[in-house]
């Protein structure tokens, strides 16, 4: 299946580290068991040790663990800088896309070390990252994520946790600061355990991944599901990652409700309505807006408005239209409408790239077209319809 139609949600029951996200996505996805082996293998040295996927239990629940176990008599590894760690992944010959992505969250993570200690993003030094476990969960969160590419993702509240941490620099609240950072925008919730719930290697992943306003799908086919745990053991609680993949293209129309706005104007200039209409379409809530043309009392033509707004813009819109244009009243009612699955892309078009919405229909087929914006900026009918057609289909 495309990954395009993939939607990957992610239960944070536990908290989230980078262990657990990729034990998570392995148990859900063991297809990509071999790949992401691979790139670790390829990504490092023979003295950081072997992977280990190991079956277990937490909190009563049948759960996969991912570790790096290092060979007897390891010598710690000293902390090394950013730019090192870009190195050693740019090096390896990874499977396409792993190391851009791999790359990404090690960025996430040193940006935020970088504003949290005040200098520039070359000269982190990188104490949890320079494990070789942490650098393995990096590399494999970039496989997953490659392998994934175009999928979408979402995430439950996240457990903030409470305490202190102990760190290279002392004790510090949790959740720590470049944690904090990275965790911008996510809903935080308090569950009553403290500890560290979220590092910032499992931030740093969901930052990379993760829009934090997106909800799982409604309605969609679940594909799989995987349960990934830490090593930490939470009273009353099992320490894991739920992860789940949705397939999107089985998801079914949606449906909600619209407020429909109507009125007749017989007295405007055609210059006024186009501008009362310009000034409406860009007004916070308004979904769409038609005019239509008509005959009215006494033979008058007048031309007919019908918008469809959000129901909590309503009266807002009601009191632009009774300021934008010259009716003395309007029609409104509320109605149920069905919205086809939707998704957007981006193609190749004679003079660069083209946007593309793919509408798939209830009996899963799916057709596509190109925005009539971007086809508008292409010259001659006949460029247009070229690239109309050249795009036909090309929506995966």
């Amino acid at each position: 299946m495309p990954s395009a139609r993939r939607h990957v949600h992610l239960d944070t029951v536990g908290g989230i580290a980078g262990d657990m996200f990729v034990a998570a996505m392995l148990d859900a996805l063991p297809e990509l068991e071999a790949r992401v082996r691979a790139d670790l293998q390829a990504a490092l040295p023979k003295a950081a040790g072997r992977v280990e996927l190991t079956a277990g239990t937490s909190g009563g629940l049948a759960v996969r663990r991912f570790a790096l176990v290092p060979p007897p008599d390891a010598p710690p590894p000293s902390p090394i800088h950013y730019g090192d760690i870009v190195t050693l992944i740019e090096a390896a010959p990874l499977a396409p896309g792993s190391a851009e992505q791999a790359l990404a969250i090690l960025r996430r993570l040193g940006e935020a070390e970088s504003r949290i200690h005040g200098v520039p993003l070359a000269a982190v030094h990188f104490h949890e990252i320079a494990d070789w476990d942490s650098l393995a969960d990096v590399v494999a969160a970039g496989s997953i994520a490659a392998a994934l590419d175009g999928a979408s993702w979402s995430v439950s509240d996240l457990p903030r946790g409470g305490g202190r941490v102990r760190t290279r620099h002392g004790l510090m609240p949790v959740p720590a600061p470049a944690t904090a950072l990275l965790l911008a925008g996510f809903r935080l919730i308090d569950d009553g355990l403290s500890g560290e719930r979220v590092t910032p290697t499992g931030a740093a992943i969901l930052a990379h991944l993760v829009d934090p306003e997106a909800r799982p799908p409604a309605g969609a086919r679940l594909l799989s599901s995987g349960l990934g745990a830490g090593t930490r053991q939470l009273p009353d609680m099992p320490n894991i990652v739920r992860a789940m993949v949705h397939d999107l293209a089985a998801r079914p129309a949606a449906e909600d409700v619209v407020a429909v706005i109507a009125f007749d104007v017989d007295d405007m200039t055609g210059e006024e309505i186009g501008h009362a209409a310009d000034r409406l379409r860009v007004a916070a809530g308004v979904l769409d807006l038609a005019l239509s043309q008509h005959l009215g009392k006494k033979s008058r033509p007048l031309t007919g408005f019908r918008l469809l707004v959000e129901p909590a813009h309503r009266e807002a819109v009601i009191d632009l239209c009774l300021v934008e244009t010259s009716t003395i009243g309007l029609r409104w009612h509320e109605a149920k409408r069905r919205v086809l699955p939707r998704r957007a892309a981006l193609v190749d078009g004679p003079d660069g790239s083209l946007r593309l919405k793919a509408v798939t229909r209830p009996d899963g087929s799916v057709t596509a077209k190109v925005e009539a914006d971007d086809l508008g900026g292409l010259g001659g009918l006949a460029t247009r319809r070229r690239a109309a057609h050249r795009t036909e289909g090309n929506y995966d």
